[in-house]
């Protein structure tokens, strides 16, 4: 059965009425609109998956209204126009500005319903695919054959099972992030949108818009919250969002909808909402810096990942899934670990968790030579992971430095690299590392971090 809410914009009563009865018979929910005017208010009130718009109409043509959505870059969704008078210049026009396909009248249903379904695969895709560049890859299930990790399995695929919302804790790399995709993936959710935020690459000042969007005038920011509606919105480092965003996260937990900075009437959301922590959110409440409702809310039902030190008998499966992960989807040599390396890394401690595995095997790859991969290499990878040029140690951060100090060390190294490995493209930065640019430049001038001329 089909999903998705689809905005159906004609002002042929028989038109919109036939074409609402099909869809909704395939499974849609359906939205119609008899004007262009309507079409906007019917998009203020809720952010459709797709868009078959009518190019004549009496007060606003079609066109007109694709190149206001189209302001500023990209459409809110696809948009399939449709029109009985079309001319090749008016098709053009419609595919310049990013319209999906262009369909002639009188329709035709089976091509239609074609066209619709091709077209949220695509943009379901492109969304994927953004996310699998942002994250390097996404395990589909969990890896690991260790009691502890089959446990863990079906205690996700049980919570899976119901609507509740879900609090993931952990250390950092322990991958809170694989298992929330996980429920998701296994929920009645599965063919609804997951969407990822990190409270903690979000400004102050920007966080209620990032997370609710906004309006001004009839432009309209959707925000993730509306993003995921229909699926799972996982929040990362919770326990990072200020008090007023966490005011604002209550509110919607409790009645479902919320209004968009700048808007004036509530939108209906129905999601999923799992949040993730490596931090003890019971001391960050008795400190004063997490909200106890909100806590309550969100820890329904608690799902804790352990450190990968603590299941380690799932290191070989994991080095093996790895090596296998980067030589089909990044062509990197495919090699094995020595016996004596296997040894050697299951009796490592992992601080980084499997993060910090994922990082050292693709290390090895790229940086190795011949079939095997031998405990000296081993060793050399782990004294060297991730660090940075001129620090000796072969730590990333330096331990015994108060935690605000270790953290902008860690910033400072982590942004330069990767700054480096964008060409000095600020733009570039922002995307990869999830940020927004204004946020993002002030944080680079704050760690004295220099922006090359020509890095916009």
């Amino acid at each position: 059965m089909a999903t998705g809410h689809i905005l159906v914009v004609d002002d042929e009563p028989d038109i919109r009425s036939l074409v609402q009865d099909i869809l909704e018979d395939e499974g849609y929910t359906v939205t119609v609109a008899d004007s262009g005017d309507a079409a906007r208010k019917a998009r203020r009130n809720r952010k459709p998956d797709l868009i078959l718009l009518d190019i004549w109409m009496e007060d606003i043509d079609g066109i007109t209204l694709l190149r206001e959505w189209a302001e500023g870059g990209d459409l809110p969704c696809p948009i399939i126009m449709m029109s009985g008078h079309g001319t090749v210049e008016t098709a053009v026009e419609a595919t310049r500005l990013g319209a999906y396909d262009f369909i002639e009248k009188p329709i035709s249903l089976a091509k239609l319903l074609l066209t619709i379904e091709r077209a949220i695969e695509a943009d379901k895709l492109q969304k994927e695919n953004i996310g699998l560049r942002r994250h390097v890859q996404t395990v589909i299930e969990p890896v690991g054959k260790s009691d502890t990790m089959q446990q863990l399995r079906l205690k996700a695929q049980r919570i899976a099972q119901h609507n509740s919302w879900v609090l993931i804790s952990g250390e950092p790399g322990a991958g809170k992030k694989t298992f929330a995709r996980y429920i998701h993936d296994q929920s009645h959710r599965r063919s609804g949108p997951f969407v990822e935020v990190a409270v903690g690459s979000i400004s102050r000042e920007n966080s209620s818009a990032e997370l609710f969007g906004n309006e001004e005038g009839d432009k309209i920011h959707y925000g993730r919250f509306e993003q995921a509606n229909g699926g799972t919105l996982c929040i990362g480092d919770i326990a990072d969002m200020d008090m007023q965003t966490q005011a604002r996260l209550l509110s919607v937990l409790q009645t479902h909808s919320f209004l968009r900075m700048g808007g004036s009437e509530a939108v209906q959301v129905d999601l999923r909402i799992i949040a993730t922590t490596h931090r003890d959110l019971e001391e960050e409440m008795r400190s004063g810096r997490l909200r106890e409702d909100l806590y309550y809310h969100l820890n329904v039902v608690p799902l804790y990942i352990p450190a990968l030190h603590d299941h380690a008998d799932d290191i070989h499966e994991l080095l093996n899934y790895y090596i296998n992960y980067f030589s089909d989807h990044e062509n990197l040599p495919y090699r094995r670990f020595s016996v004596a390396a296997q040894n050697r890394l299951r009796n490592y401690a992992w601080p980084g968790n499997v993060r910090e595995l994922k990082n050292l095997v693709q290390r090895v790859l790229i940086l190795g030579n011949g079939e095997e991969i031998d405990v000296n290499e081993v060793d050399f990878a782990i004294s060297t992971q991730a660090a940075p040029a001129g620090n000796t140690t072969g730590s990333l951060v330096h331990f015994d430095l108060p935690l605000r100090e270790a953290r902008e060390q860690f910033e400072k190294t982590y942004l330069e690299h990767q700054l480096q490995e964008c060409g000095g493209s600020v733009g570039k930065l922002a995307k990869l590392a999830g940020m927004e640019r204004t946020h993002l430049y002030r944080k680079l001038r704050a760690l004295g971090i220099e922006i090359k001329k020509g890095g916009e």
